[in-house]
């Protein structure tokens, strides 16, 4: 049924309601409702969206984001004074009965007392700085965990380009192949051509076949992944990715190398050595005692005199060369192993940047080399042999090996795009460019 028209003054009106309602939040924009619930979105989606939506509801990120803030609440618990002991003392004369000997001896008394644990000094101190540096590790760790998310989402969804361009260059060489079929079963019919052309046009459009049943399964597990890190459910719509255009990037070695001494592993590296620091100093702070003051009032029966007891004592590290000798030996050794750990790391970070360096420049002139030299050339041999085909000029095979060379270089090309953005996405988490 038509909807009834309504006078322009009318639909005026129900647009300004409409702004209204929006303005205030009672509706929704569809272009937020999209962006906040991925089934509503509808075409290909860019990459970099991806990656925001991944920063919005990843469930790895969000894991990493609530243990920092777990860990932020742990200096101010370290850093503060052992809970106080209250204690209830009653001692009787002549009797367990309580309240024995209360009026006639002066040993009776009922005592209400306190005692509190003191640390050594700087112990407190060390340990609440051993837990800030904790937190500055699980703060790195977050941002980690965020780069590397953003690298796979990048990783997987540049891979679901590559498969569904595939599966694009597939159909299409499927309808090419299958006019080939057609035309040779014609010419058969008429003799001027063989049976077993007709047969070689078959079986590579089965071939093709073949091909397009196992890209729809890699396409599938592509998204099966890239819905994981995402946080959507598997159930969700298809996800389509927009085409790609080769990432232009250009940094200088010294611009890479004084990026990568600022990624989150090689700080986390550095914080693990000045934790370590920490943990010496507290280990030989462990020579020196730890102190405990009590105090207690302790009431009498009539007639005598009450009690006031102060205590003070210290728990000596006797067994020093047992306990705190190998302590502070550990804590020098684990220093050294942090130490270590943060040249391997750096080592490592500079390996790892370097090759993806290497990777986005060999990419990028495969990508050149692929659009403007080989594709154009095999597409004109495409053509060549066809037509020479039409007129007997190439035998058939001549004609269907242009052809798959064609689809085979195509693929290539889609690939070195995939593969460099890969390369990029990969520089991008160790410098920390999200952009």
């Amino acid at each position: 049924m038509k909807a009834k028209y309504q006078p322009r003054p009318a639909r005026v009106c129900c647009a300004l309601a409409l702004a209204i309602k929006i303005a205030i939040g009672g509706v929704a924009p569809s272009a937020f409702a999209a962006e906040s619930d991925p089934d509503a979105q509808t075409g290909p989606l860019a990459v970099d969206a991806l990656v925001a939506e991944a920063m919005r509801s990843s469930p790895e990120i969000a894991a990493a984001r609530s243990h920092y803030e777990a860990t932020t609440r742990v200096p101010i618990q370290v850093s503060t004074l052992p809970d106080p002991e209250i204690s209830l003392q009653q001692l009787t004369v002549g009797s367990p009965q309580p309240f024995s000997g209360y009026e006639s001896s002066n040993f009776y008394y009922t005592g209400f007392g306190f005692s509190q644990a003191i640390p050594g000094p700087g112990k407190l101190k060390l340990r609440a700085d051993q837990a800030k540096k904790d937190a500055r590790t699980a703060d790195l760790s977050l941002l980690s965990v965020t780069r590397r998310v953003a690298e796979k989402v990048r990783e997987d969804a540049f891979n679901l380009f590559f498969l569904t361009r595939v599966r694009i260059l597939l159909e299409r060489t499927q309808s090419d192949l299958a006019s080939i079929a057609s035309a040779t079963a014609a010419q058969y019919r008429t003799g001027t051509a063989q049976q077993q052309d007709v047969l070689k046009a078959q079986l590579a459009m089965t071939s093709i076949l073949k091909d397009l049943e196992v890209n729809h399964d890699d396409i599938e597990a592509a998204e099966a992944d890239l819905k994981a890190i995402l946080g959507r459910e598997q159930d969700s719509r298809d996800i389509e990715i927009a085409d790609v255009a080769p990432t232009d990037l250009k940094l200088s070695r010294a611009r890479l190398e004084a990026a990568a001494d600022s990624s989150p592993s090689l700080r986390m590296a550095r914080t693990a050595v000045e934790r370590s620091k920490d943990a010496l100093a507290l280990a030989r702070r462990n020579y020196w005692p730890d102190f405990d003051v009590g105090y207690m009032y302790q009431k009498t029966g009539p007639g005598f005199g009450d009690y006031y007891m102060l205590t003070v004592g210290a728990k000596i590290p006797l067994y020093f060369w047992r306990k705190q000798t190998p302590a502070v030996e550990q804590a020098a050794l684990e220093k050294t192993a942090a130490q270590s750990e943060l040249r391997a790391t750096r080592l490592e970070t500079l390996s790892d940047l370097q090759a993806a360096a290497v990777s986005v420049r060999t990419q990028a002139r495969i990508i050149a080399m692929y659009r403007d030299g080989l594709i154009p050339q095999a597409l004109a041999t495409m053509k060549s042999a066809r037509a020479a085909y039409r007129t007997g000029k190439v035998d058939f095979q001549t004609m269907l090996s242009a052809v798959m060379a064609l689809l085979e270089l195509r693929e290539g090309y889609f690939r070195a795009i995939a593969d460099h953005e890969i390369a990029v996405a990969r520089v991008r988490r160790i410098i920390g460019d999200q952009s």
